[in-house]
């Protein structure tokens, strides 16, 4: 299978193609181990084998599972869960420590769920085991609490800051009432403000606050609000987390969201963010106020650049060791008793563990370096003892051509611009044979444009166009016409379907033929200035266009296709050229097929 299809069918299946690999939860069935002796020789060995490792401990609890949560998180849990949870982590933590002994450690975090929801002695018990570990000096330790928390219980976080930590991450995700009552949240400015003046009261000089976008029911200007909201109250990080859909709650909505959307909501943050000194190379989702800083926990940043290995302590909790990807007991079913009993009895609680071939180790490193948009050459050749530009000459050589990705020094593999907005395309570059087959076939059975265009028109707001709309396409041939110039729709309606270039008519637009310009450089970069003499046709029919009346404007030019170099951007996922003589009725948006021909017949 060549890079192009891999690359296409990673950008139509974007709400799964992304940092978190494997596909699915039994993806690695065939490498698993159910043996428990093997199993335990299988950690000890991989262990043992690393220079150093980071450590994750996961806490279960929050105050209420919100709609887009992915992760493991307690239902309903008792009053006596947490006292009884802590006791046996602590003793899962003496499990692992006595295999890891005095191995270096360079990262840790305490995350969720929300550690902050446990009482202060238990966060106290769970600090003074893993300080137990041979903590490197100069760790950012990183620890995580909700609004809510942080506003009604100044002495926690207090506290949480004397045990050691120093970075310290908390979600707003958003400032919209609306949409923060639909997603099952608790939230609003009052909580937001004196939750930041007590995380400052409490002597925490790295803050990070955490953004969500790409809801269905999110609009441009509420996400736009929440950034500038969020950039008012002055943290050092800032982290946009794009919603994955994936085993949540709204996983029914994801067709209706649509990879332009992702992008045009990204583009969004950045731009604002940047223009308040908020820094991110391409591709990177946390944006850092204080110079040559990531902005994340070294937990964090040793997993992505040097793709140091994890262990993960708790309920859920996910480690990658070596070769081995193993998920803690309760990532199946969120229960405690099978975690318990395990621990009771000194077993060491996996669920599932994979000993992975080397493809699979791979491809699960290079997608978690994604998380920071780049690949370093040294770090590859660390973790796998050979070099990356031999073993992906051909996917280098494709991302390079197509702009996608480029080398900025002699290390680093980095995203371009326009590579960022197609980054679910890329990653699935460097799947496994066995994950790229498993991504097709999945794709093939879950991907339906049509049900996500029904779910979209549901939520389509008529009322933000006037009636009618007018809109400009444009045909772009070559000298004979037996090509033209066509983009891959980004945006529903006919997500994923060829269409011509072209948009709504904006008030802001000089005229119609400035409109089919603009139209045309933003969503294939090619620059063309439009007349009047390049009208071909006017199209008025009702139900063109399943959002309203709209109608169409069509111009045509034809120029040497050799002098341009078409690229995608907008809502456009690619410009190409297309032999005007394989164009497929059924293939094409809106009415185009039918103006295409109309225009080769007046020629």
């Amino acid at each position: 299978m060549n890079c192009r299809d891999i690359f296409e069918r990673g950008i139509k299946f974007h709400h799964y193609c992304n940092t978190a690999y494997p596909l699915r939860a039994n993806s690695l069935a065939q490498y698993e181990l159910h043996d428990q002796q093997d199993i335990y020789n299988c950690i000890k060995q991989n262990i043992q084998a690393q220079k150093d490792l980071c450590l994750y401990v996961h806490v279960p609890f929050c105050q209420a599972r919100c709609k887009f949560c992915e992760y493991v998180v307690l239902n309903k849990p008792q009053a006596d869960d947490p006292d009884r949870y802590v006791e046996h982590l602590l003793k899962e933590i003496e499990l692992y420590r006595l295999i890891i002994k005095d191995k270096p450690i360079v990262g840790y975090d305490l995350g969720g769920g929300t550690p902050s929801y446990l009482s202060i002695e238990n966060l106290e018990k769970i600090t003074s085991a893993i300080k137990r570990f041979n903590l490197q000096e100069g760790m950012y330790l990183s620890v995580e609490t909700t609004p809510v928390i942080a506003a009604k219980d100044l002495d926690k976080i207090r506290k949480m800051r004397e045990l050691g930590y120093n970075r310290i991450s908390m979600g707003f995700q958003t400032v919209s009432p609306s949409l923060l009552e639909s997603l099952g949240r608790e939230g609003s400015k009052s909580i937001y403000e004196k939750a930041v003046e007590n995380i400052r009261k409490a002597g925490f000089d790295r803050l990070n606050i955490d953004l969500m976008y790409g809801f269905l029911n999110q609009s441009d200007e509420d996400f736009a609000n929440t950034i500038k909201y969020t950039i008012a109250q002055n943290p050092e990080f800032i982290t946009l987390y794009r919603n994955r859909y994936k085993g949540t709650k709204l996983e029914a909505e994801s067709q209706g969201v649509t990879l332009y959307k992702v992008n045009r909501q990204y583009d969004i943050a950045y731009r604002l963010l940047k223009e308040a000194g908020y820094v991110a190379n391409n591709g990177k989702n946390t944006f850092s106020k204080i110079p040559n800083d990531y902005g994340t926990s070294s937990y964090l940043t040793k997993r992505v650049v040097d793709a140091t290995s994890y262990v993960g302590f708790g309920l859920g909790a996910q480690s990658f060791v070596g070769n081995y990807l193993a998920y803690n007991l309760g990532c199946d079913n969120h229960r405690l008793e099978k975690y318990f009993d395990y621990i009771d009895r000194g077993i060491l609680p996996i669920n599932d563990i994979a000993d992975m071939p080397k493809e699979e180790v791979r491809a699960k490193a290079i997608s978690v370096m994604f998380y920071f948009g780049f690949i370093s050459m040294k770090s590859y050749k660390n973790r796998f003892d050979e070099d990356f530009k031999d073993v992906y000459k051909a996917q280098i050589k494709f991302l390079e051509d197509n702009y996608l990705m480029e080398f900025i020094d002699s290390d680093t593999f980095m995203l371009t611009d326009y590579g960022a907005a197609h980054l679910y395309g890329i990653i699935p570059l460097f799947y496994s044979q066995r994950s790229i087959k498993e991504m097709f076939v999945m794709s093939d059975r879950w991907l339906n444009d049509k049900k996500g265009e029904d779910i979209y028109l549901e939520k389509y707001d008529r009322k933000a166009f006037d009636a009618p709309s007018v809109a400009v396409d444009l045909l772009v041939f070559n000298k004979d016409m037996s090509k033209i110039l066509l983009i891959n729709r980004a945006e529903h309606p006919f997500v994923n379907s060829l269409a011509l270039p072209g948009g709504f008519y904006k008030p802001s637009d000089k005229s119609l033929e400035y409109a089919a310009s603009r139209e045309l450089l933003e969503e294939t970069s090619v620059s063309i200035n439009f007349t009047e003499k390049n009208l071909v046709k006017v199209t008025s029919t009702l139900g063109r266009d399943p959002r309203g009346w709209v109608i169409s404007v069509a111009y045509k030019v034809c120029i040497d296709e050799k002098s341009i170099k078409p690229l995608a951007n907008s809502d456009a996922i690619y410009a190409n050229w297309h032999e005007v003589s394989s164009l497929e009725k059924d293939k094409m948006a809106f009415d185009h097929y039918e103006i295409i021909k109309y225009a080769i017949s007046v020629r």
